[in-house]
């Protein structure tokens, strides 16, 4: 054979290489609408999710080599990032003017990063899992442990991914099963858990599912998976009939506000005393007759876009009065300067009728809470990189971290712990809060998402909110810029929402909750330790196959 002709011959066969990985980057396309309803109907996202991911799974155990498979999951991420996170473009470009290429790249660039997981995870299951399930050893139970290793290996794959260099947990596989019975593993073992169990239904569905290179006196075994994934689905469901907590208190009214302000105004100092009257009117809305007083007024995350020190005193002056007039206090976000260390973070001040104004110009306010767990590049520069956030025009810097074992909040009668924007996308973050003889009834979180316009963020990060209340078993207040602006119950139910990017006031009482699900009282541990004990199983009998001793 001729060079020319080794040469095409290795051309068609790069190219087929390609095939496989390039329609699996349209696969993750699709599959970044499941995170949330809109495009998609809520009923439909998770099968969905589920079959995509087990089109994945096949094509990652069919995949010639580890390093075909790691590129078919790399693919399949990408083209889920890609297309899931589109919005952080609208931040770069819209508000930070930062050229619409670079824009697209820098998003691209985040993407590939985030891919990286997934493509771990892809070529440790082709790399360890085959050799595993392949193995004379284990061909007893070969395609229920090939499921339980692709579930172990993209589970960790996922929580390092929310972990490492502070972490970045949107799009996890779990928030696609939110509106499935499978969320019902969420009191138990958490969002990891749901990602476990929808991983593992994937891997059968792929396994039960067209040709794989499992042999056909595998067919039993194929069934066993498959009855063993409808009995963890059929768990989810019962588990969510499980009433973990009970009511604490009487019931909380709570005032939402969603100002709808124009992220490209809203820190304009021609516009701050206009934003801030905004609010004020919004609170200060009449009720219906008959219907009760709010207890507690919320307002989002930077409501007032002034340090406390530059508020006027009239100003605070009016807001004392609402709170008089309603008899209730006042929740609203806002940067606190620290003169003493020439610091600032990003916070939560409660305020009522026996508020000073100059405690409030101190911050010295009743209730306080300042962010833990900071935005990289939005509120602290990650190092190396300031010459990224120098391309645009958004006023960034390094707010200070808030401390860990901040007080709740007593409200009539409640125990409030807040959280500010992306920090409920932590979910174990929140769990101190909750725990101990006085923890927490009530979450409230405060957001302004004006930044990443009307996207799929808004509805990624209610979904998400929607998941806390299912691990934790508690109600979650959230207010908001933009949306979405609502509340939820204890089981992850949609109480009460406000349309997103109108301005509104939301007038809904919830129930506090006492006590712990086993998720509160566990966190990760139990789902982490599964998993790494399935990996231990799964490279012992790959290092048996190797006949390896020194393993």
């Amino acid at each position: 054979m001729s060079d020319d002709s080794i040469h095409s011959v290795r051309m068609r066969a790069a190219l087929i290489d390609l095939r496989q990985p390039v329609m699996l980057f349209f696969g993750g396309l699709i599959q970044a609408l499941c995170f949330a309803p809109d495009p998609l109907p809520a009923w439909i996202i998770s099968p969905l999710q589920i079959v995509l991911m087990a089109w994945l799974v096949r094509s990652i155990w069919l995949s010639g080599t580890a390093h075909a498979a790691a590129l078919c999951a790399f693919f399949f991420a990408l083209g889920q990032f890609s297309m899931g996170l589109y919005w952080l473009t609208i931040s770069m470009h819209t508000y930070g003017h930062m050229p619409l290429p670079l824009a697209i790249t820098a998003l691209l660039a985040m993407s590939a990063y985030l891919a990286v997981f997934a493509a771990m995870a892809g070529w440790l299951t082709r790399k360890i899992g085959f050799a595993a399930w392949s193995d004379g050893h284990a061909s007893s139970t070969g395609p229920l442990l090939a499921a339980l290793i692709w579930a172990a290996i993209w589970t960790l794959s996922e929580w390092l991914r929310g972990t490492l260099f502070t972490g970045f947990p949107w799009l996890n596989t779990g928030y696609a099963h939110v509106d499935s019975i499978t969320s019902g593993w969420a009191s138990v073992i958490g969002l990891h858990g749901v990602t476990f169990v929808s991983a593992f239904t994937a891997a059968t569905l792929a396994g039960l599912v067209g040709a794989t290179h499992f042999s056909p006196h595998h067919q039993p075994q194929r069934a066993l998976a498959a009855l063993i994934a409808i009995i963890l689905i059929s768990i989810g469901w019962t588990l969510s009939h499980i009433q973990w907590t009970q009511p604490y208190g009487p019931p909380l009214v709570a005032r939402l506000i969603q100002g709808n302000v124009d992220q490209g105004l809203k820190f304009s100092s021609e516009q701050v005393a206009s934003n801030i009257e905004t609010h004020l009117k919004l609170a200060a809305t009449p009720v219906p007759p008959g219907a009760p007083e709010p207890e507690v007024i919320l307002l989002p995350e930077t409501a007032l876009a002034l340090f406390q020190h530059q508020i006027s005193p009239t100003v605070w002056q009016a807001w004392r009065q609402l709170a008089a007039r309603n008899h209730s206090t006042v929740l609203m976000g806002t940067a606190i300067f620290d003169p003493a260390t020439r610091s600032y973070t990003n916070s939560v001040i409660g305020l009522n009728a026996d508020t000073s104004v100059e405690s409030l110009l101190k911050a010295h306010t009743p209730h306080r809470y300042d962010k833990q767990h900071l935005v990289p590049f939005g509120e602290f520069i990650p190092w190396g990189f300031r010459w990224f956030v120098d391309l645009m025009a958004i006023p960034l810097g390094d707010f200070t971290q808030g401390r860990i074992d901040q007080p709740l909040f007593d409200i009539a009668g409640q125990r409030i712990a807040a959280n500010i924007c992306y920090e409920d996308i932590f979910g174990e973050d929140l769990l101190p809060a909750l725990r101990g003889e006085h923890g927490a009834s009530v979450l409230a979180n405060f957001s302004n998402l004006g930044w990443f316009g009307n996207s799929f963020a808004l509805r990624q990060h209610w979904q998400m909110a929607r998941m806390r209340s299912m691990e934790t078993a508690r109600p979650t207040l959230r207010s908001t810029n933009t949306g979405t602006t609502g509340a939820i119950d204890e089981k992850g139910r949609a109480l009460a929402v406000l349309p997103s990017y109108r301005p509104g006031v939301l007038d809904v009482s919830i129930q506090g909750q006492q006590g712990l699900t086993i998720f509160t009282r566990t966190g990760n541990a139990p789902i982490l330790l599964l998993c790494l004990g399935i990996l231990v199983i799964a490279l012992y009998l790959h290092c048996i196959r190797h006949h390896k001793n020194d393993c």
